[in-house]
């Protein structure tokens, strides 16, 4: 086990640690009911994180994600309330959008130089923005569709239900980790986490990266505020606050590296379902109130800062002893 692989590890250990511990107080924890309900309820969560997963391998952060997410959500809903346009369509528009608004800010980071921080921190406040335009109400979905969206499952034993958001964030997933390691713009991602240098010696491309990364998050980000809309029947342009955060503490619990070009998709999908462990905890022991859920989620983050912190000083001294 080397310094790279020790945050999964760790992570994975914790997730399953904490499941050893629901179980013993609450049996129930163990049944497929649990396990649908906590792919499901967290099911934007892991989309949004995934692409949040590659951007904070190249180096940089996406503030703008929750904002997208109720852009989304309320774009969805207006057009389905005032025009005959199918849902399949306005899915098929929103991703459009969304993935056009992530490469313009991963444009706009790379041309003028400027710190993803403020560029994303300006597209978060546009989105939100833009979605108070289109409205400030919550809008309900009556679609048929959305209803047989919401409908949509495989019943598990025990009577569990794999409802298709949950297996969407699952191939969701699936396809980040293909992208993040099996393929050679995922090389890339990770040389230019790893440095400017380090990206020039691999021959990447810097914009086009950069432009690709960011408009992958967009996409993400649009697909979770499909999902969102579709998992709450309406779309609001104050929902989704905080987003980025979670989806934030979600990959760096997941064990990727704060700075960059070390991490792994996987571990991201350990870090939303810890998330959602804790909540699922919280919900079942019924006395506790819900900010504990922030309680535990920053002590975990607090947890993997110092261990990242420590990991790269060992890297650093193994480094300087010439050591592989």
């Amino acid at each position: 086990m080397n310094t790279r692989t020790l945050p999964l590890f760790v992570t994975i250990g914790i997730f399953l640690l904490g499941w050893v511990i629901c179980w013993l107080q609450f049996p129930n924890m163990l049944s497929t009911r649990v396990i649908g309900n906590l792919l499901t309820d967290n099911a934007w969560l892991g989309i949004v994180a995934v692409g949040m997963t590659l951007v904070i391998l190249s180096g940089g952060i996406d503030l703008s994600v929750g904002s997208v997410i109720a852009f989304s959500g309320v774009f969805i809903a207006v057009m389905l309330r005032d025009t005959t346009l199918h849902p399949l369509v306005i899915f098929a528009m929103v991703l459009v959008l969304t993935t056009a608004y992530g490469a313009a800010m991963g444009w706009l980071i790379d041309v003028l130089a400027m710190p993803a921080f403020i560029v994303t921190l300006a597209g978060m406040f546009l989105a939100r923005g833009g979605a108070y335009l289109l409205s400030i109400e919550s809008v309900p979905i009556t679609h048929e569709f959305f209803k047989t969206l919401q409908g949509a499952y495989w019943l598990m034993p025990g009577k569990g239900r794999l409802t298709l958001i949950g297996v969407l964030m699952l191939v969701t997933v699936l396809a980040g980790m293909i992208i993040a390691h099996k393929t050679r713009f995922g090389a890339s991602v990770y040389a230019l986490g790893g440095g400017e240098a380090t990206a020039r010696l691999m021959g990447v491309r810097q914009r086009r990266t950069t432009v690709v990364v960011y408009a992958f998050s967009g996409l993400m980000a649009g697909l979770a505020g499909i999902v969102f809309a579709v998992n709450n029947g309406s779309g609001y342009s104050l929902a989704a606050v905080g987003a980025e955060l979670s989806a934030i503490a979600a990959v760096v619990i997941g064990g990727t590296l704060l700075t960059g070009g070390a991490g792994y998709m996987f571990g991201t999908l350990i870090g939303v379902l810890t998330m959602g462990l804790i909540q699922t905890y919280i919900t079942f022991d019924g006395q506790l109130l819900s900010w504990w859920i922030r309680i535990v989620i920053g002590l975990l983050l607090l947890v993997f800062i110092l261990l990242q912190k420590g990991l790269v000083k060992i890297s650093q001294a193994r480094l300087a002893r010439g050591e592989a």
